[in-house]
């Protein structure tokens, strides 16, 4: 299953960072909480090097707190700030701006030292897709000031946000990456609809959410549609058993795998199947590792066919 999407407007976007990134102090970037690692945008180190860094773990109210602890470490350890947040709510909202000045004091006192009174400070807002990235700065700015939508790609343009006489938000549109080195990447971004649900299927989508739910937490799916995994072998046959659950059926009793796939989908991403994460950074080491073994394999292959070429000559 190979899963790409990068509508040509994130081209665009991209260019419209690089050639602004340096008006801003501060990069904050929204991940999602159930997936840290595949909803951060490996872009954005390469954009905001030498830029202060806050990780907003977006959605932690829908993900499981021992998990978005382990998170919020891992980011931390990396020179990152980290606050947990629910955008929706408001919480952790108080948090973005007391840090964004920590980071900025020491600048502010030495520009205020050579005479400059008001030191704005200025921050890019960044984020994937569907990430909660508008409905944060709404929430953060106490006003709609940014469309919101639950289809990623609201955002086109970028804009200007005077939060304070001292503090300015820079909101840009949602962006992905070109090429998704791990297909997993893809598949987690999917399931938590930052990739749009048009270039998937829904049956093909739900039977890969369940083949790794079964390894990640087999519990939920069982105790929100009242199924036992014990005579299950495949997700097939589970995504039969939640359509049977639910009485949905076609004509001729066949089970209705359509429906029970877009249910399936929106019960996860509403948090009806219970706080998840998909992923650990344990998870992430591993997938690294498999991506290095990967490589290294590839460039002795390479290596091995070129000196068979020169060898032939």
């Amino acid at each position: 299953m190979h899963i790409q999407w990068y509508p040509g407007h994130m081209t665009k976007t991209r260019r419209m960072m690089e050639e602004t990134i340096s008006l801003v102090d501060i990069v904050i970037e929204l991940v999602d909480a159930r997936i840290p690692y595949s909803s951060k945008n490996p872009d954005l180190d390469d954009l905001a090097k030498n830029k202060h860094r806050i990780i907003l773990l977006n959605k932690s109210d829908l993900a499981d707190p021992a998990a978005t602890e382990i998170w919020t470490q891992y980011f931390t350890e990396k020179g990152f700030r980290v606050i947990q947040m629910n955008a929706l709510k408001g919480s952790g909202m108080a948090d973005v701006t007391s840090i964004a000045r920590d980071l900025m004091k020491e600048k502010i006192e030495k520009l205020r030292a050579k005479g400059r009174i008001n030191v704005p400070i200025r921050s890019m807002i960044a984020g994937i897709p569907n990430v909660g990235k508008s409905t944060f700065i709404n929430k953060y700015v106490g006003k709609t000031t940014a469309k919101t939508g639950d289809k990623p790609g609201v955002t086109r343009g970028k804009q200007w946000i005077k939060l304070k006489k001292d503090f300015e938000l820079l909101d840009t549109p949602g962006i992905l990456w070109p090429k998704f080195e791990d297909q997993q990447v893809g598949l987690k971004l999917a399931f938590t609809g930052a990739i749009n649900d048009d270039i998937l299927d829904a049956q093909t989508l739900a039977t890969a959410f369940i083949n790794h739910m079964m390894v990640v937490n087999p519990e939920c799916i069982q105790k929100r549609y009242q199924i036992s995994f014990d005579t299950i072998a495949e997700p097939y046959d589970v995504l039969c058993q939640i359509a049977e659950a639910r009485g949905f059926k076609l004509k001729g009793g066949e089970p209705d795998l359509e429906r029970a796939s877009k249910i399936l989908m929106d019960e996860f991403r509403g948090g009806k199947l219970g706080r998840i994460t998909l992923e650990l950074p344990e998870d992430i080491t591993e997938m690294l590792a498999e991506k290095a073994e990967r490589e290294k394999e590839k460039a002795q292959a390479d290596k091995a066919r070129k000196a068979e070429y020169k060898k032939r000559k």
